[in-house]
């Protein structure tokens, strides 16, 4: 299994590149994190800041800087709960909302590209490999996977 995860962290390289290539593209000046927590928030609108910890894989304090920063980028909103006034609800704001809509825009795109220069059977073989993988982490919980 090594020399094959070896070949699927060397393969995977271009589709990296095309996803910090459309983050660059959306002319954000948002770090990786700070979109993995839009992100996060945009799956479960109104969750709380606990919540988006786990969901990032931080500690409280992290999570907390994180919103710091989107909520003063106008991306983000902070309510209070509802439910328990001494949590607060995690909301997008419109801008986020269209960033992560700009965001997909431009990464499909540039997927659709490298696609159409693929054979239809490849294509196929690749969006089921995809599928099986993001199964296999899910049930193995390595990481949460974005819808």
């Amino acid at each position: 299994m090594t020399d094959m995860a070896h070949a699927v962290d060397g393969e995977a390289r271009a589709l990296m590149a095309i996803f910090e290539a459309a983050r660059e593209q959306a002319q954000t000046h948002l770090s990786a994190s700070q979109l993995q927590a839009l992100i996060v928030v945009s799956q479960d609108e109104g969750l709380n800041m606990r919540a988006l910890a786990s969901g990032l894989g931080v500690i409280l304090s992290s999570a907390s800087r994180l919103c710091d920063r989107l909520v003063a980028a106008g991306m983000l909103d902070r309510d209070p709960s509802p439910l328990d006034r001494r949590e607060v609800t995690l909301r997008l704001t419109s801008a986020g909302r269209d960033l992560l809509q700009q965001l997909r825009d431009e990464r499909r795109l540039r997927i659709e590209a490298v696609l159409v220069g693929m054979a239809p059977a490849a294509r196929g073989a690749l969006l089921r490999g995809l599928r099986e993988f993001s199964r296999a982490a899910a049930r193995r919980e390595i990481m949460k996977l974005p819808a």
